[in-house]
């Protein structure tokens, strides 16, 4: 050990060892990490997407952030073949190979063409590069998972109030209420076009609607920007107590009739959802008792047909506590669908369960280096199977979700484990 140069004292073998091993692992981990980013839905919406403003300034920033981290990787993967190449010359290496793996594992022995910064070259030790790259990483993962954000929330909130305020205008329409003709109408035509430059802005320049998190460093910490939509559902809101009081005033009864029949038509559609939804669960579940869904009361169409001849005929003395009692059971009838459609789902939701409880323990796992570990694998691919496969027997599945578990919480409390005897 008594030779000493820049990178310091001369390592022996066993640290050799140990370093190339470490850096090995190192090396996976970012590996992993890269493909990730590459892969990232957010990273190829990014890629076709036609952006504008702050976000196309800081993607084509991040677009040579990411080309330089591969750069940077590449010549780290090289710098670590080259050391396992010298390693690998002879069983026990010489004096001369320990002294040049050693100014190869800590000295500064990494050269990289410079990033445009008017420096032809970089220098760099491998610990030093693996700081550099992860720096890059988390700054590019930060942008990356941000626009993912935004995209993954805004557009389909705006989407759905959207069609919220396409209902709202056709009702509208239906009593009078219309643009230059009275104030709601102007303002759903204001609205609309408020909702229309909203999404185009969100789609291209996602980065305008980020609020970061004070005091977050996480990648992508921080909520979206949901003011103009905030205000614009307040704003709607607005019209539809307006449109209601016309209908109040012009036709209550016609009102309540439209939505008795906007009731009773989402319990059809829920029951023909549930319906749906009872195949899908005999074809994907095994062994489950599924409720039979029952069809919908013909008796309240019915009574909804004579209210509607009382309108029309002007005998309010009979319409009046006919629709007090359809009300009712139109609610009743909403709730009973509910709840055959929550009852024939409840496998799928199970399996669902099962399958995020599975991902997630996986992924603590994997933030703890144990993503490789070969027993872990062998349970999650073994409970993965059983989730993913069709029919699935949910207590057979949640006995594999259990054991991968089991094992994961031994191995990082550092518990030991008798791998052979659970394994029978």
């Amino acid at each position: 050990m008594g030779v000493t140069d820049p990178a310091g004292p001369v390592m022996d073998r066993d640290e050799v060892d140990r370093a190339l091993a470490r850096l090995g692992q190192e090396h996976e981990a970012i590996e992993t990490s890269l493909l990730a980013l590459q892969d990232h839905a957010g990273r190829r919406l990014l890629e076709g997407a036609e952006l504008a403003g702050v976000t196309q300034e800081r993607w084509q920033a991040t677009e040579a952030r990411i080309t330089l981290l591969w750069s940077y990787f590449d010549a780290y993967t090289d710098a670590l073949r080259g050391a396992r190449e010298i390693r690998a010359r002879r069983r026990w290496s010489s004096r001369e190979d320990l002294a040049e793996l050693t100014q190869l594992l800590r000295g500064t022995s990494v050269t990289v063409a410079g990033p445009g910064t008017g420096r032809l070259s970089e220098s760099f030790s491998l610990t030093e590069l693996v700081d550099r790259m992860n720096e890059l990483y988390a700054t590019s993962l930060d942008l990356v998972v941000t626009a993912d954000a935004v995209w993954s929330a805004l557009p389909a909130r705006i989407d759905l109030l959207a069609a919220e305020l396409q209902r709202t205008r056709q009702l509208a329409h239906s009593v009078g209420v219309r643009p230059g003709e009275h104030p709601a109408g102007d303002d759903l035509e204001r609205i609309t076009r408020t909702l229309t430059r909203l999404r185009e802005d969100v789609i291209r320049d996602p980065l305008a609607f980020w609020v970061p998190a004070r005091g977050s460093s996480a990648p992508g910490g921080g909520r979206p920007d949901t003011t103009v939509y905030d205000r614009e559902a307040r704003a709607l809101e607005d019209v539809r107590r307006e449109i209601d009081a016309v209908l109040t005033v012009r036709q209550d009864a016609e009102a309540r009739l439209i939505r008795l029949r906007d009731v009773l038509s989402r319990a059809d559609r829920t029951l023909a959802e549930a319906r749906t939804a009872r195949g899908e669960v005999l074809a994907k579940i095994a062994a489950t008792e599924v409720p039979v869904v029952s069809g919908p009361p013909t008796v309240l169409q019915e009574q909804l047909a004579t209210a509607a001849e009382y309108r029309r005929g002007a005998q309010w003395h009979r319409l009046s506590p006919l629709l007090e009692s359809l009300e009712q059971k139109a609610e009743d009838e909403l709730l009973r669908a509910r709840e055959q459609l929550t009852a024939v789902t409840a496998p799928l939701a199970v399996r669902a369960e099962l399958r995020g409880r599975l991902d997630a323990y996986k992924a603590k796992a994997a933030r703890h280096g144990l993503a490789e570990d070969p027993f872990l694998v062998e349970r999650y691919d073994a409970a993965r199977r059983m989730l993913w496969s069709a029919p699935c027997d949910l207590r057979v599945a949640e006995g594999a979700v259990l054991r991968y578990q089991r094992a994961a919480a031994e191995l990082l409390d550092g518990a030991p484990e008798d791998r052979e005897g659970d394994r029978r």
